[in-house]
């Protein structure tokens, strides 16, 4: 049975980080795609949604396997539940990916008013947050799991941000709704990008250190000292 469970893992394992490599690399081409007006590059993102929902439930299929055949504990059931939610987080990143090509079709180019946004440091900073996720629970990093979690404010700030700027510039001339509505769709997916690397990181921690964070990180995250503070304001 243990052999057993073991192949099964190995088998488990591959596929995940197939799954991180093909959605990263979803999330690259649609940026990339974006910043290059490249439409064909943009096409092949949401051509290639097919090959992440494969995964996506030939992932789901591995984990049923294992609950069904063997009786994994500690931290082998707990790397196979948080498979599960990071597969079904890389999905809807891979969804994300296919949303924002589509409005890269739909733009065709970048407005003038692009620069004034907040969107390409955006960019630099999901991206990151992605790698940082699928390295976090590649390598079973805790440490590098915080820095996920912990830049996810910095994103909600600049997604709000980006709200503010594009409805005056809606407001200033009304055939910049259009191409700014974009934006504002590409910005909210970035938010949601950031959103599911999170929850990726959060699951590391339930990996390596036992513990669910989900809506309590302060606890784990800032010092005692910052969360003392926090709680006294």
């Amino acid at each position: 049975m243990d052999r057993l469970l073991d192949e099964h893992l190995e088998k488990l394992k591959t596929r995940v980080l197939k799954m991180c490599s093909l959605v990263d690399e979803q999330v690259q081409f649609a940026i990339k795609a974006f910043e290059t007006e490249d439409m064909e590059l943009a096409q092949s993102v949401i051509d290639r949604d097919k090959k992440v929902n494969k995964y996506d439930v030939k992932i789901d299929k591995i984990c049923q396997k294992i609950f069904a055949l063997a009786q994994p504990v500690a931290m082998d059931l707990r790397y196979i539940m948080s498979s599960l939610t990071i597969n079904s987080n890389l999905e809807r990143i891979g969804d994300i990916a296919v949303n924002i090509a589509e409005n890269v079709l739909l733009l065709k180019q970048k407005p003038a008013f692009y620069d004034h946004t907040k969107l390409e440091e955006m960019f630099k900073i999901t991206l990151e947050m992605l790698k940082n996720a699928i390295d976090a629970f590649i390598g079973s990093n805790a440490v590098l799991a915080k820095k996920v979690i912990i830049s996810d404010d910095i994103v909600d700030k600049l997604n709000s941000d980006n709200h503010l700027i594009l409805k005056n510039i809606m407001k200033q001339n009304s055939d910049n709704i259009e191409p700014a509505i974009a934006l504002l769709v590409i910005s909210r997916e970035l938010e949601r990008l950031a959103d599911h690397s999170t929850n990726i990181a959060e699951d590391v921690f339930f990996i390596v250190e036992s513990q669910l964070i989900k809506h309590k990180y302060e606890k784990y995250i800032l010092s005692e000292e910052e969360a003392d503070s926090d709680s006294d304001e």
